[in-house]
């Protein structure tokens, strides 16, 4: 099977809509899928809910997203640094779901897994806690989180093969793999495509039964949310 498609755009263009929730893997800038979020951008489609650890900077990443109002809400854990976010966001233009980072990666993971919730000691007794189930589990009071289910994922990993079996590199694993299970329909972008039968399966990372389509970017940014230099 090969599920490799000739650019972002061509797989994402019968599979996004309006109001879809979408998960997008990445940590800051760091494994962010760029291709398809540029692709996303370029569809037009609106209302969506983006579950992502964060919005991107401004000007990149989910950020494009924000700058032209297709991202009606957010379930995210860490938002700080896009100004055009905390401009929507205190204006009452976009809604977010503050959810913690552990917490976050486990609902994706959990819905990619079949398991609708979980319960977690994360939040209590805080405004994440409010309106949510309360249990106590010896001694112990737990609060129960819903698993996450997107519609379509956007990860980005380092190398696929044509059965869309992903492997990620150093710190890109963070998000991805969470991300990648919780997708109904999961697009990866990739810095290398292999033939099958080329990954050692003990160093694949997410298996292709969890990916539809594969798209290549061989030389993608890597922007630096924050450039430091050491004067002189």
């Amino acid at each position: 099977m090969n599920k490799v498609y000739p650019d972002a755009h061509a797989a994402l263009s019968d599979i996004v809509a309006d109001g879809q929730t979408v998960a997008v893997g990445g940590f800051g800038l760091c494994g962010i899928p760029e291709q398809l979020i540029l692709a996303l951008r370029d569809s037009g489609v609106k209302n969506l809910t983006a579950v992502s650890n964060n919005a991107g900077v401004d000007g990149w990443g989910l950020g494009l997203l924000l700058q032209t109002r297709q991202i009606r809400r957010m379930i995210s854990s860490y938002v700080g640094e896009n100004k055009e976010f905390e401009r929507q966001y205190l204006s009452g233009e976009l809604e977010l779901e503050f959810t913690p980072q552990g917490t976050l990666a486990e609902r994706m993971r959990a819905g990619g897994a079949g398991i609708p919730g979980f319960y977690t000691k994360t939040g209590v007794g805080t405004l994440v806690a409010e309106g949510k189930e309360h249990k106590d589990f010896d001694g112990q009071t737990y609060i129960l989180e819903r698993g996450i289910v997107a519609d379509v994922a956007l990860v980005k990993a380092w190398k696929a093969d044509r059965a869309g079996n992903l492997v990620y590199r150093k710190t890109a694993r963070n998000f991805n793999p969470m991300a990648a299970t919780c997708g109904k329909v999961t697009v990866a972008e990739v810095e290398e495509i292999v033939e099958i039968g080329a990954l050692d399966p003990d160093e694949v990372d997410t298996p292709g039964i969890f990916v539809q389509r594969v798209v290549l970017n061989a030389t993608p940014e890597k922007r630096i949310e924050q450039r430091t230099v050491r004067a002189g």
